[in-house]
């Protein structure tokens, strides 16, 4: 399926949102809940599957939608098209404080593999499938699961990652050992598995977790400095917990649910 070929702008610095603009006829397809703003003359249509499939009747679409399922995300894609007259502008918000990633496709061969959370949006014509990690270890102690992401196509998606992010080239046989959530995203020719710490002491105190991910190249790896789950469990263990009050288990969560009670 040819690629709609679009500009775009990225605003913000640590909330960051990207500006796409369509000419007459050009469509951008986005993760659900993600569209910010579109301009009058952007029609939007929800999808079952994502936008690739819908040339393959309805086995296309059910493959389309299978792969999104597994994983992780909506069986649905929306897709906004440019039905007015002149350039029309609509804009994606990424979900959490970070950074928005253009990538342009065609540069890396045709196929970027990312965490299955990150995707934000893309030309219309972009493939969103799935990609099994070949190594059991990679995928039983991965962190991002045995099961990422997979963009194909030769136009741009655009990709979220956590906090501050890093793009590094590795050489060949050159070996970079990263925190399994920190991983965003890696071109194929990375090979990607798993290792173990070390010592017993190291795993269990170390605060880094069990396993690292080894990134082999050659390739380009992206990486994120925040990852969600490690703000999420952050949030989770900062936040305080009041007794009694009714809630499941007789515990209510803490200062939010004072205040959605009325408390003082």
């Amino acid at each position: 399926m040819a690629m709609d070929v679009i500009d775009y702008y990225l605003r913000g610095d640590d909330m960051q949102f990207v500006e796409i603009e369509l000419d007459p006829g050009e469509a951008a397809i986005g993760e659900a809940g993600s569209m910010m703003y579109m301009e009058d003359g952007i029609q939007m249509d929800t999808v079952f599957g994502d936008s690739s499939a819908q040339q393959g009747g309805i086995f296309g679409k059910l493959l389309g939608a299978g792969k999104r399922l597994i994983t992780g995300e909506s069986l649905f894609t929306t897709i906004f098209t440019n039905k007015g007259q002149g350039k029309k502008k609509v804009a994606f918000a990424a979900p959490y404080t970070g950074k928005i990633i253009p990538f342009d496709l065609q540069k890396y061969g045709g196929t970027m593999i990312c965490q299955k959370d990150a995707f934000l949006c893309a030309a219309k014509g972009v493939s969103l499938g799935i990609a099994f990690q070949k190594k059991l270890g990679a995928g039983f102690f991965g962190g991002e699961g045995f099961i990422m992401q997979k963009l194909e196509g030769d136009g741009l998606a655009f990709v979220h990652s956590g906090g501050a992010v890093m793009e590094r080239n590795l050489a060949p046989g050159e070996i970079l050992r990263v925190d399994t959530g920190c991983v965003v995203a890696y071109t194929p020719s990375v090979d990607f598995d798993i290792q173990f710490v070390g010592g017993v002491k190291t795993a269990l105190f170390g605060g880094e977790g069990l396993f690292f991910a080894v990134m082999r190249g050659p390739g380009t790896v992206w990486l994120q400095s925040l990852p969600f789950a490690r703000l999420a469990s952050r949030i989770f263990a900062a936040a305080p917990v009041r007794k009694g009050g009714g809630g499941s288990g007789g515990e209510q969560g803490g200062l939010l649910g004072s205040l959605l009670n009325g408390d003082d």
